[in-house]
């Protein structure tokens, strides 16, 4: 386990890369975190590390000691930001990452990260969505249901710091400002055909749950995609119940669907 130092439009963004046992390069399977990160999904990365991946872990900016502001603009850079740094040809070779062999697991906030990132990275890039956030779904939402904004609106409040660069305000204007752009299902037609996979718990929000991945998959199917493939889990938001068995579904499909699309 080695810590990584990632620069991000000025600030730093601290990062954890899990390298997998065995001499020569290693396949790359990236994790985005969700909002604010308090589930990181770190068992998953040493789960793939034991399959043999090399697993790196980053904080966006403004969350866990990592420099600079969050906003969902702002992660979306951090996310291409990531994607960028790893393929750099000295830090490729210094962590022994076989880039051409990359997929991008995503957590809530995450999952709508890669899935937004995905449509302009290479077909190659497999991509899981776990319990994946729709973020401009939400906000759409908000109107029929202001009872969602307000919980949105608190949440916000509990978890920006008094006195901090961003605020509740800030984050609740600007999903509301860009709910259409921020809507993933806009995303499927760009995918290509891809390998992805949509993870959704069954006791989750409604921009959050199972029927938003089996909407996304339908809509990446109907665009050509024939690598897709949804599950959907008994469970919470952070899949509190199933972190074994969610491992297992992740390095199986690494080691299937996204292998043959490699």
């Amino acid at each position: 386990m080695q810590e990584v130092a990632i620069q991000s439009h000025g600030s730093r963004m601290n990062g954890i890369v899990y390298l997998a046992a065995g001499a020569g390069n290693h396949p790359l399977v990236i994790f985005f975190h969700g909002y604010p990160g308090n589930e990181r999904n770190l068992d998953l990365a040493q789960a793939v590390r034991r399959a043999g991946y090399q697993a790196l872990y980053v904080d966006f900016r403004g969350m866990w000691g990592s420099g600079g502001t969050f906003s969902f603009a702002n992660g979306l850079e951090d996310a291409n930001t990531i994607l960028a740094w790893a393929r750099r040809p000295e830090i490729a070779a210094k962590y022994h990452f076989d880039t051409r062999r990359t997929a991008v697991v995503g957590h809530s906030f995450g999952g709508w990260l890669a899935l937004m990132t995905a449509a302009h990275e290479p077909h190659s890039v497999c991509i899981a969505g776990l319990a994946a956030w729709n973020v401009g779904l939400a906000a759409q939402r908000f109107a029929q249901h202001p009872d969602e904004r307000t919980s949105s609106r608190d949440y916000f409040r509990v978890t920006t710091a008094p006195g901090a660069p961003v605020h509740a305000g800030d984050l609740l204007g600007e999903m509301t400002t860009h709910a259409r752009d921020y809507d993933y299902f806009a995303q499927a037609p760009s995918f290509g055909d891809r390998a992805v996979l949509l993870i959704g718990a069954t006791r989750d929000s409604p921009d959050e749950g199972v029927a938003v991945h089996q909407q996304m998959a339908t809509a990446l199917r109907k665009a050509g995609g024939t690598h897709v493939t949804v599950k959907q889990l008994e469970d919470d938001h952070p899949f509190s119940n199933h972190r074994l068995a969610l491992a297992d579904l992740l390095t199986s499909w690494l080691n299937t669907d996204c292998a043959r699309t490699q």
